[in-house]
């Protein structure tokens, strides 16, 4: 063999022991690995914002949230979306507006370029819907301003177009939150205004071109008149559902979802609900939050407050998630395939944890499915009632490593039997751990269970298609229905081939819907990434 071959294949295995020695000491204690995830600027921004109008925004806190921001800001005088991207106008805002609070001089020249951009991109008259509602909270908007979004829409049952199921959950959270703070229309006064973000050209509501967003538009017009006079007995029973339903999707760790967006605005409606800030429910959620936070002094670049360049100042930056369950999974799967062996303390320590991050009960996705037994996992440490089938997946096959060498077929179990086509006789997988084997088996059932119809498989909830809510006048930061996509229908398919079911009805309805979604091109498209795969 050339030596050339030899010294290759050497590096090779020393830079895979190098990465699998690094990833090992990365793991806590606990048995779970989390990397960061990190977003815009819009988290920190709004955080910022909430602690204002919650009255609890400390100096300290500002300037190392003001640090990150101004990081972040693009020799443009702009903020994007995701690295790389174009300069966005809400988030540009938003940022803009967080430095002022700051106090960053609106004449300072890195403001002065921000605030150029946004005025040439419309001024804060185009911002999207969320930055408006931002705005009206501290008077800077006007509420008659910001679309439809009552309460009373929590009423509506499961069956009838635009009741909140109809949402992906992590909008459904966001909209019944955001619609008990609009009920109350409040105001926090401020020391400045932003009229310097403004264009020359009158407001006016976005033109809807399908018939259908037409509709919905003329809707908007006839719930904004009611949101003025609202039936007292009607809109009293529907603040009171939604506080209910807010209160009920607390999780462990303070926050709603895990995520950022329902997390700031249950707070806000739970307090202007009358929720002190002593309550424990708004405890939790506060300190939760400064549990999502990450204390930094490796800033690429710190500017003061003054525009002056100076050394990376302390920072500090909001996830506007976390991401344990997902990274423990991929760790395990990676180390495994590096040649860990599945008795390792590490790779121990790490199923015992996922084991234990289990869902049990029933969450959202009950409503689709009323007659499904709970299994699975979240994304997160603490999301009980969105479990999802992505990480449910990977969760398996990181599992099935534990297994160790096939020691000859065994009986698949009750919970498997019950699926079509997997009745006849035995199928050739690893026996495991008695724990294991009937966690595989409640996630089998339950990613069977949350299968669509047409084959696909959606992140959180089945059925979830009703495209009608992309047309709301309200909704205009994304995509706000949770469809099947292939990335979750791959890994779907991909759990039930390495139980040695890929012969079963729903791997094949799987695999047929993935080859119809196909792209001309070859690829298909990443719902939950960036590029196409």
């Amino acid at each position: 063999m050339a030596s050339s071959i030899v010294e290759a294949r050497n590096e090779a295995q020393i830079a895979l022991e190098r990465a699998r020695e690094h990833l090992l000491s990365l793991q806590d204690e606990a048995g779970w690995w989390q990397g960061e995830l990190q977003t815009n600027v819009t988290m920190d921004a709004e955080d910022m914002l909430l602690r204002e109008f919650l009255g609890i925004r400390r100096l300290d806190q500002t300037e190392r949230s003001a640090a990150w921001i101004r990081s972040q800001q693009r020799a443009d005088g702009t903020w994007a979306n995701f690295h790389g991207g174009p300069g966005e106008l809400s988030t540009t805002i938003e940022a803009y507006w967080a430095l002022r609070l700051a106090g960053d001089p609106a004449d300072s020249e890195h403001m002065r370029a921000a605030a150029s951009f946004i005025r040439e991109s419309g001024g804060v008259e185009h911002a999207r819907v969320f930055t408006h509602v931002w705005m009206a909270l501290f008077g800077l908007w006007s509420w008659d301003r910001v679309p439809a979004l009552p309460p009373e829409a929590l009423l509506l049952p499961a069956w009838m177009p635009l009741n909140v199921y109809d949402f992906a959950c992590w909008a459904r959270q966001t909209i019944v939150a955001l619609s008990l703070v609009k009920a109350h229309r409040p105001r926090r006064e401020l020391p400045f205004t932003l009229d310097e973000l403004h264009s020359s050209e009158l407001w006016s509501r976005a033109e809807r071109v399908s018939r259908r967003g037409a509709w919905l538009a003329r809707l908007d017009r006839v719930l904004r008149a009611y949101e003025r006079r609202p039936l007292r007995v009607v809109r009293r029973f529907a603040l009171a559902r939604a506080e209910r339903w807010i209160l009920r999707r607390q999780e462990g760790d303070g926050s709603w979802g895990g995520i950022q967006p329902p997390w700031v605005y249950s707070l806000m409606a739970l307090h202007l609900c009358g929720y002190p800030l002593e309550h424990p429910v708004m405890r939790r959620g506060l300190e939760g939050l400064d549990r999502f936070m990450v204390e930094d002094r490796d800033d690429a670049r710190g500017a003061a407050a003054d525009g002056s360049e100076s050394h990376p100042p302390a920072s500090r930056r909001l996830e506007a998630c976390q991401s344990p369950v997902w990274d423990t999974a991929l760790a395990m799967v990676a180390l495994s395939d590096a040649g860990l062996p599945s008795e390792h303390p590490a790779m121990t320590r790490a199923a015992e944890w996922l084991l234990g991050e289990e869902v049990t009960t029933r969450g959202d996705w009950s409503v689709a499915r009323p007659r499904l037994d709970p299994g699975g996992w979240a994304f997160e440490f603490a999301n009980v009632n969105y479990p999802d089938v992505d990480d449910t997946a990977e969760v398996v096959l990181a599992l099935l490593r534990m297994t160790g060498p096939v020691a000859g077929e065994v009986e698949i179990d009750a919970a498997v039997q019950t699926m079509g086509g997997a009745r006849n006789g035995k199928v050739s997988r690893p026996a495991v751990g008695q724990r294991i084997e009937g966690a595989i088996a409640r996630a089998l059932r339950w990613v069977e269970g949350m299968q669509s119809s047409g084959g696909g498989w959606g992140a959180f909830d089945a059925e979830n298609t009703r495209s009608l809510v992309r047309e709301l006048p309200f909704l205009d930061f994304g995509e706000v229905i949770d469809e099947p996509s292939a990335d979750v229908t791959a890994h779907a398919v991909e759990m039930f081939a390495a139980l040695g079911l890929a012969g079963a009805p729903a791997a094949r309805r799987g695999i047929a819907w993935l080859i119809d979604q196909q792209d001309p091109g070859g690829s298909w498209f990443g719902r939950w990434g960036v590029n196409p795969i």
